[in-house]
């Protein structure tokens, strides 16, 4: 039976994580035999820009650019580039959002407000899981590790076993952050 091409988008602002959030997902689709196509899209990353990344991955991948409308899953690090990518989303897509706001250089000047209610707003299109991992991550006592767990609860939405993406997890993040990084993973997988 031929492998289904699945896509999966990571969006954030520069600093986030998300290009480490996919350097996991690369790995784990490999390790389990798909044929993987990762591509990176840089706003302005150094300086708090909005940064895409595209996972796609199956029996096989001619291009790793995800058109609007066919995206999967969105795993978003910040809720207005939740917003703004959006409509990437497949109509039985979900997205998983961290509940972090970043301002952006045109909200901190004064030239544009933040929107409100983004959450509700997406809510009422599409299916939507929300996590404050950034409080969560606090609790594990490491504010860095919020992306993987993000990542551990939009993982409840791919095909992956628990364990493969405990050993990808493992060989892809620095040795010492390995535990912390695995217990991060598993309070996003297991709420």
């Amino acid at each position: 039976m031929e492998k289904q091409t699945r896509n999966i988008m990571i969006v954030g602002v520069g600093g986030q994580g998300t290009l480490l959030t996919s350097r996991i997902l690369g790995g784990i689709t490999t390790d389990t035999g798909y044929d993987v196509k990762l591509s990176e899209v840089h706003g302005m990353a150094q300086r708090g820009g909005s940064v895409v990344t595209f996972v796609r991955y199956g029996e096989k991948v001619a291009e790793p650019i995800v058109e609007e409308g066919q995206a999967d899953v969105l795993i978003a690090f910040e809720m207005l580039e939740a917003l703004r990518y959006a409509h990437f989303l497949k109509k039985d897509g979900v997205i998983v959002v961290n509940e972090q706001r970043i301002d952006p250089i045109t909200v901190v000047t004064g030239a544009a407000e933040y929107p409100a209610e983004i959450i509700a707003g997406l809510e009422k299109e599409h299916k939507v899981f929300r996590i404050n991992a950034m409080e969560e991550a606090l609790k594990l006592g490491n504010s860095r590790v919020f992306n993987i767990i993000v990542l551990g609860v939009a993982a409840r939405h791919m095909e992956f076993s628990k364990e493969a993406w405990l050993k990808v997890i493992e060989k892809t993040v620095p040795p010492k952050t390995v535990e912390m990084n695995k217990k991060a993973f598993l309070l996003g997988l297991e709420g």
